[in-house]
């Protein structure tokens, strides 16, 4: 078997910039606490159960499953965190720790490939009958990332042959009809993108094969899931009372006939992620136009300023365009996390700066704002608005928590968001050719391999505090691409040495060509000043309200600095905002304060009232980055503030 090289991700090295303490926080303080959830030792938590459940699998622990029929992907999503983290920080008692987890595992699979231990403990005669509603190749997808991972940071090949085991034992059964095989998929997209991770590590082509069938196969009439849910005798009157229909998994039409992001969101992101890689592999530019397709109409027409995806609760779904209520919001962490390796594929498919802008506002709100910052709390629904009264008292909102719990009975978010954060590296930079680009900006050393050979980028910056971003280079014939976001696209500058340079914009991008040699420096300059952000007229409920930004961070009101009644606050549109650094406030944050106008409380309890129009009075303000809210007890919270003109 042929292994080809491993992730450049362990080529990336922060230096002290923004993202380092979130690594440090991560290998610190997430993946013990996470290790301790999976083994159900964290109190006032719920139980996981999930590494339990592989022992009772293996024969090495009596008693029943427990948990949801996903648990098993809980687990892999830490050993993947594990797997990234060992690659920047070796640490022999977390790789023990992964070792005996992993063997555990290894021995709960079963001698035709199987490995699933909700199925294996509790319902082993019900093995691959529900493909559109049992997680199976979902928690195999996981694993699989899993051991890819794990493989890179550690060369141990126990739990890569285990999950190419399951792979093998997969693709045996599903597959074209004319091949005798089962033309199904997955209910919940995700083994898409990780048989491409497994092929891109091995260079095993029935792998991608596989990925393949799954991405092209879905949708197709006749519709898998309702010939097999015939089979089973489900007439679907539990899911059309919940107003679900092919389309909450993204089933409903062959994805090049698809023309807006449908169903629950995290489904929906992780297909177009495995919809992309397969496109970019396989040159299939049918496919790549789905991809441009859904991805536009996802950022462009149903995302938050926050970077969040899915406006209801029901189904954890996106909705309809422009639909995008502040205080019933769903904003999954997952979801925007999906985002996030959605825009990497589509960067990888073809580098567009608006794919990296997406990116960008999704990582610095709604993914960090799905932690506490000691990162042992976590958020599963992130909103842009929050009165804890209405939490706790409307059935409707009772989903949008104003703190964040320790831990889930459905726990997808938090190893999620490890293993997003231990791989960051990964997002940073792109290579085609002799073409460098530069998608996110923090302060490392990033070591790439172009055509002509490697490159050595060192990067110092204060980003996003400020604007100023210097690349020190290493000599080579290559050329760098540094991206304009959006929000700064019509004030930068870039030097090289010194001298302003002539840089060609294309794409969202600043070419600044080579060669170079040893030392030279390229400086980048941002525009970061705070930004009134509006959102479109389609949006109701945003209508006269206005929110602010400066460089990627979306700001916030919070109760803790402001008091009650934020919805009584208006800004006034010529009012004058200013920035500062608070390093003692929420490990050190940027705050802006302005001067605004409040709705003046007379007292009177009466609900209407005639002929007694409002009055305002002068107050102070104080807005901190929306990912640092709930950090400071129960309180209200407002993105978006109404404007007076």
């Amino acid at each position: 078997m042929k292994y080809v090289k491993p992730s450049a991700f362990r080529n990336v090295t922060w230096k002290d910039g923004f993202w380092t303490r979130f690594d440090e926080l991560v290998r610190r303080n997430v993946i013990p606490y996470q290790y301790r959830a999976l083994n159900d030792l964290v109190e006032d938590a719920e139980p996981s159960h999930s590494i339990e459940n592989f022992r009772i699998a293996a024969g090495e622990s009596d008693g029943e499953f427990d948990g949801r029929v996903f648990q098993d992907s809980d687990t892999a999503k830490w050993l993947e965190a594990v797997g990234y983290s060992l690659m920047k920080h070796p640490d022999p008692d977390l790789e023990a720790k992964a070792d005996e987890i992993i063997r555990i595992i290894a021995k709960a699979q079963l001698p035709d490939g199987y490995l699933d231990s909700y199925f294996t403990i509790k319902e082993p005669d019900k093995k691959w009958t529900n493909l559109r509603d049992w997680h199976e190749m979902y928690c195999a997808g996981h694993m699989m990332e899993a051991a890819v991972a794990y493989y890179e940071a550690t060369g141990k090949r126990v739990l890569l042959d285990t999950m190419l085991r399951m792979a093998k034992h997969i693709y045996d059964r599903f597959g074209p009809v004319e091949e005798g095989k089962i033309p199904g998929y997955p209910g919940h997209e995700e083994i898409e993108l990780a048989l491409v991770k497994m092929y891109g590590l091995t260079g095993e082509k029935w792998l991608l094969d596989l990925a393949a069938f799954f991405v092209k196969e879905r949708g197709k009439s006749p519709n898998f899931f309702e010939e097999e849910a015939k089979k089973r005798g489900d007439t679907g009157e539990s899911r059309r009372r919940w107003g679900l229909d092919l389309s909450y998994w993204q089933a409903h039409a062959p994805v090049t006939e698809q023309k807006t992001m449908e169903g629950h969101s995290v489904r929906a992101l992780y297909f177009l992620s495995g919809v992309a890689d397969v496109a970019r592999l396989t040159e299939d530019e049918v496919l790549k136009d789905a991809c441009r397709t859904l991805f536009d109409d996802c950022v462009n027409r149903r995302m938050y300023v926050t970077g969040g995806v899915g406006s209801t609760h029901v189904g954890e779904a996106f909705s309809f365009d422009y639909d995008l209520p502040n205080d019933t919001i769903y904003a999954e962490t997952c979801a925007s996390i999906a985002l996030v390796f959605a825009a990497q594929r589509m960067l990888q498919m073809e580098p567009l700066g608006w794919y990296a802008d997406a990116m960008e506002r999704a990582l610095y709100n709604t993914c960090i704002a799905g932690m506490d910052l000691e990162g042992r709390r976590f958020f599963y629904v992130n909103p842009l608005e929050v009165l804890p009264e209405a939490s706790k008292k409307d059935p409707g909102k009772r989903h949008v928590l104003p703190v964040r719990p320790r831990w889930f009975g459905c726990a997808c978010c938090p190893p999620n968001l490890a293993r997003l954060l231990a791989s960051l590296g990964n997002y940073f930079y792109g290579v085609r050719g002799r073409d460098v680009y530069a998608y996110l900006y923090d302060s490392s050393v990033s070591e790439l391999e172009t055509e002509n050979g490697p490159v050595t980028l060192d990067v110092t910056t204060r980003y996003p505090l400020d604007g100023q971003i210097a690349f020190r280079l290493s000599k080579g014939d290559y050329d760098l691409n540094l991206r304009i976001p959006s929000w700064s696209r019509d004030c930068w500058c870039v030097t090289k040495n010194g001298v302003k340079a002539e840089a060609e914009v294309k794409d969202g991008f600043a070419k600044v060509c080579g060669p170079f040699e040893d030392g030279d420096t390229v400086v980048l300059t941002l525009d970061l000043s705070v930004q009134r952000v509006y959102a479109s007229l389609r949006v109701t409920e945003d209508i006269g309200k206005v929110c602010l930004q400066k460089g990627p961070i979306v700001y916030c009101l919070e109760e803790a600095d402001n008091g009650k009644n934020l919805q009584r606050i208006y800004l006034p549109r010529e009012a004058e905002i200013s920035a500062e650094f608070r390093p003692e406030l929420l490990e050190g944050v940027e705050v802006l304060k302005t001067e605004a106008l409040e709705l003046a409380d007379d007292g009177s309890d009466v609900l209407y009232r005639r002929d007694c129009g409002p009055s305002f009075r002068k107050r102070e303000l104080q807005f901190i980055p929306y990912y640092a809210w709930a950090n400071r007890g129960e309180g209200e919270m407002t993105v978006y503030v109404r404007e007076k003109i």
